[in-house]
């Protein structure tokens, strides 16, 4: 039909008619003359009802059926005043077609009864009910609609096969490609969705639910398509938030994903090594050419992952940053030397992350081991075994003689069937960065382990602020694979940048949802920071934590002793206190990163904490507090679980020092002497003060008196300090320590 037709049965201008198009994408150019009937329809029924115009459905009917030759009346007059001579023109007769269409879109032909009556229709209010009038414009168009059905041949009515099965839809598609997965007509889809209400044209997006009720109609199965995740959800690394959409009909069993953890010298290495020379597969391949991080043997026809790296680093690195990556932890304890301090770290690590624990008691053929001791010991920790009435699966293995690695594998695929693991395959792919480097023939390399979904070469990905094309997928033996799907391990090489590890990787279907989320994640990552110690203390005040995690730290057994059993006294009404990690020594990084993962404060006992570990745990939101008195170390626990600090820091000046000498200087770290003029001097941040005015800052590291290390000097007390600071120190300058603390309510 042409425009200058749909015009005069809307009884519009031309230009009126092009804003009305332009206010709606119906897919038509600037320079169009006809659009397909159907289209035209649609287009005289928004724009009437938008603006309240009746129609002549019978005269429209008339008139696509080829009784009223509009086409020619709408030529006539163009085409007779064309054929005019002026004397501004010359006297040949100027084709109809090449007038300008805005001209052919006036109201010259239109009468003026025409006109008044579209006004008096644009005075009067649509009924809500449909009057009968209005029934018969209905039935009027449905007729129209049938005939255009029969006798339009435009380009978008081409026959094409409908599709057999179900069709994967995703949460919006465009009415051109929905047509074409589902193999129907673009006009049915059009005239189905006009039905329902919805007037699209065919570059116009529609929901799934939309889709799905179009589908119904047309006899065409369709199923939701596995999209893109949110971008604050890939913020969160929450892989159970991230895998939330999957269909549970989709799901099929997948291999567990395992982290060995122990002491330095228990054997954690030898038993993966025992393991992986059982496995026939990997055997027949050559055996492993190259370390990546992770691996997959085949046991008994059964796949089982193994993250290959230290697997204490690793798990903490990955709990801090929210990836819940790993489905079960092996815990190697030696059975000659029993449990260690880091054994006792590992299973604190795994406890607070409520993961599944198997124990591997190694070296059972040495002389000296004791099973029972090792048992008993860790029985001590809170991991009973299942022989003494506990829940947790203690195997004796060899890594030396191989004694025991099939039934230690055994214990893993039964305990992984007893979690019923799932992931859906036929999905764009979710996967977590456990290892990145840079090569330099190939690039940045990222080792991967995928969690849902395949994830193929030639695949768009985004990981963190990194993205790029997979150019190619290795296999734990090296060898180049199409694919990987859940639970596998690859080394992914496409990436322009190094990805941290924990990072999600997110498979995108196109270039342009790309870039959309990486401008999201860098909007989204300026906004959102790491939780610290005034978000906790504010959750607790309302009452959105059940309980305070601490990390203990004291130079003392009999200390760490007394004060676990005194912190495990301050439960209150609505939180109680739980100690996930107590330990002998200073406060280490180890112990900032534990926090860090577990939302745990770190309370330390005439302890320590280097300037390294300061700055980590200020980047990673933890707070440490340091302590040399019982009670006021329980008295601010006792305050911080009843709500009555309120997350609001003030500093506090506790003295000044006259800085008398330097005796060493060595990049940022300087050897000081002076004179505390006021207060006391501790190991705390200071300011720089010269004649008066504040130059730098810094930190005090240690403090000496007469070769001696102290804890604090106090008034009048000459004494030595190292501090950190980026300002060179002079003679006669002052330092003034300052700490932090929190409001509390009065």
């Amino acid at each position: 039909m042409r425009l200058v037709q749909v015009a005069k049965i809307l009884g519009l201008p031309g230009q009126e008619l092009r804003k009305e198009l332009l206010s709606v994408d119906f897919g038509i150019k600037p320079t169009d003359r006809e659009v397909p009937d159907n289209l035209a329809m649609g287009i005289i029924r928004f724009v009437a009802n938008k603006r309240k115009i009746a129609i002549d459905w019978e005269a429209v009917e008339a008139m696509t059926s080829g009784r009223i030759p509009m086409e020619k009346e709408a030529d006539e007059a163009p085409a007779a005043e064309a054929a005019t001579p002026t004397a501004e023109t010359p006297k040949a007769a100027v084709k109809p077609e090449n007038l300008n269409v805005l001209r052919k879109l006036s109201l010259d032909n239109v009468s003026k009864e025409a006109i008044d009556r579209q006004k008096l229709a644009l005075a009067k209010n649509k009924p809500k009910v449909l009057s009968k009038e209005e029934q018969e414009q209905r039935r009027a168009e449905a007729k129209i609609f049938q005939n255009l059905e029969k006798t339009d041949r435009s380009i978008h009515q081409q026959q094409i096969k409908q599709k057999t099965g179900p069709v994967m839809i995703p949460s919006q598609i465009s009415v051109k490609e929905f047509a074409e997965k589902a193999g129907v007509q673009v006009p049915k889809i059009i005239s189905a969705l006009m039905k329902n209400g919805v007037l699209a044209s065919i570059n116009q997006q529609i929901d799934f639910d939309t889709a799905a009720l179009v589908a119904m109609e047309l006899g065409v199965s369709v199923e939701r398509e596995a999209g893109s995740v949110s971008v604050e959800a890939l913020l969160q690394n929450d892989l159970a938030v991230l895998t939330k959409e999957d269909d549970p009909a989709n799901l099929v069993p997948r291999p567990p994903i395992v982290t060995v953890m122990g002491h330095v010298d228990h054997g954690k290495t030898a038993i993966l090594d025992a393991i992986r020379s059982t496995d026939v597969v990997a055997g027949e391949a050559g055996g492993i050419t190259q370390h990546i991080g992770a691996y997959q043997i085949v046991h008994q026809g059964k796949p089982v992952t193994f993250i290959d790296t230290p697997g204490h680093e690793a798990f903490t690195a990955m709990r801090a940053r929210g990836a819940q990556l790993t489905d079960l932890v092996i815990l190697v304890v030696s059975a000659e030397e029993g449990v260690k301090p880091t054994t006792i770290e590992a299973i604190n690590h795994v406890k607070d992350a409520e993961v599944p624990l198997l124990v591997a008691i190694n070296k059972i053929d040495r002389p000296n081991a004791d099973l029972e001791r090792v048992k008993g010991e860790l029985a001590g920790h809170g991991v009973q075994a299942e022989e003494w009435g506990g829940t947790v699966p203690m195997v004796p293995v060899s890594a030396l003689t191989k004694q025991g690695i099939p039934e230690l594998v055994e214990s893993v695929l039964l305990m992984a069937e007893i979690e019923e693991l799932k992931a859906n395959p036929n999905r764009p792919a979710i996967a977590t960065v456990i290892e990145s480097h840079l090569d330099k023939s190939r690039g940045p390399l990222a080792t991967v382990i995928v969690n849902t979904g395949t994830l193929a070469v030639g695949a768009i990905i985004g990981c963190g602020g990194a993205s790029g094309k997979v150019k190619s997928l290795s296999d734990s033996t090296g060898k180049r694979i199409e694919n990987a799907g859940p639970s596998c391990p690859a080394v992914i090489s496409g990436l322009g940048s190094m990805p941290n590890v924990g990072d999600i990787l997110q498979v995108f279907a196109t270039e342009r949802e790309l870039k959309a989320y990486l401008a999201a994640y860098a909007e989204k990552q300026g906004q959102m920071q790491k939780r610290g110690f005034a978000d906790l203390v504010t959750r607790l005040s309302e009452g959105k934590l059940k309980e305070l995690k601490v990390i203990l730290k004291a130079d003392a057994q009999g200390s760490l002793e007394s004060l676990k059993e005194a912190i495990s006294k301050l439960t209150t009404d609505v939180v109680h206190p739980k100690v996930i990690h107590a330990a002998i020594g200073d406060v280490s990084e180890s112990d900032v990163m534990m926090a860090s993962a577990g939302e745990a404060i770190v309370v330390g006992f005439n302890v320590d904490s280097s300037a390294a570990v300061a700055r980590t745990a200020e980047r990673e939101g933890v707070k440490i507090k340091h302590y040399d008195i019982i009670y006021k170390l329980l008295e601010d626990l006792e305050l911080l679980l009843k709500g009555l600090i309120v997350p609001v820091e003030e500093e506090k000046v506790i003295g000044h020092l006259e800085v008398r000498g330097v005796f060493f200087t060595k990049g940022s770290e300087q050897i000081v002497g002076g004179m505390v003029r006021d207060g006391i001097l501790k190991r705390t941040p200071f300011r720089l003060l010269r004649a008066g005015e504040v130059v730098g800052t810094g930190r005090i590291t240690s403090l000496k008196h007469v070769e001696k290390d102290i804890k604090e000097a106090k008034e009048g007390m000459e004494c030595g300090m190292r501090v950190t600071t980026s300002i060179s120190i002079e003679n006669e300058d002052v330092l003034e320590a300052y700490t932090k603390e929190f409001t509390r309510v009065a």
